[in-house]
């Protein structure tokens, strides 16, 4: 069986990411969404959250496996027994980062292949930061993420601007 993971912060899921599973799953036979929990970072969504809006998104597809890791990404592969990493370029300023990226990946483990593929042209100004920023504002973000995550953002973003309760004050 040909496995990849595919890394990412996937916060959210936009349809660039949609597009890099879908066409992986083409070359793999099990592609491996691995959300890297960066705790330097205070993510948009949940763990839990982008678990479960990656999974709706795939329409819990068998050969797609949603997961979480913390740590270097050579070591989740090799308890994963996964031999290839799958990376998404949207331009050329990508690619020096994610060259970079793939030869220290190369050099903690040799048996560690990186496939870089190309996002679709539909998708390729669209980063999960953008898609934040905008979706923050009130901006439709509709047809660049999933309809789940079009939903998730309006109804984290309405919660964020809520008013706060009326409590006891101390």
């Amino acid at each position: 069986m040909r496995t990849a993971i595919y890394p990412g912060s996937f916060d959210p899921l936009t349809n660039g990411h949609l597009s890099l599973i879908q066409r992986g799953l083409k070359m793999f036979d099990k592609l491996i969404v691995a959300i890297a929990v960066n705790p330097k970072k205070t993510p948009l969504f949940s763990v839990d959250e982008r678990k479960q809006l990656i999974s709706d998104a795939v329409n819990a597809d068998k050969r797609v496996e949603v997961d979480a890791f913390e740590g270097l990404l050579v070591d989740y592969a090799k308890r994963k027994k996964a031999p290839v990493v799958l990376r998404g370029l949207r331009a050329v300023s990508d690619f020096e980062f994610e060259f970079q990226l793939a030869n220290m990946n190369r050099r903690l483990s040799s048996e560690l292949e990186t496939v870089f593929m190309m996002t679709g042209e539909d998708y390729f100004y669209v980063s999960s930061n953008l898609v934040r920023e905008v979706a923050s504002f009130g901006g439709n973000v509709e047809g660049v993420v999933p309809p789940n995550v079009l939903e998730a953002l309006r109804v984290k973003y309405a919660s964020l601007k809520a008013p706060p309760r009326p409590g006891k004050k101390k």
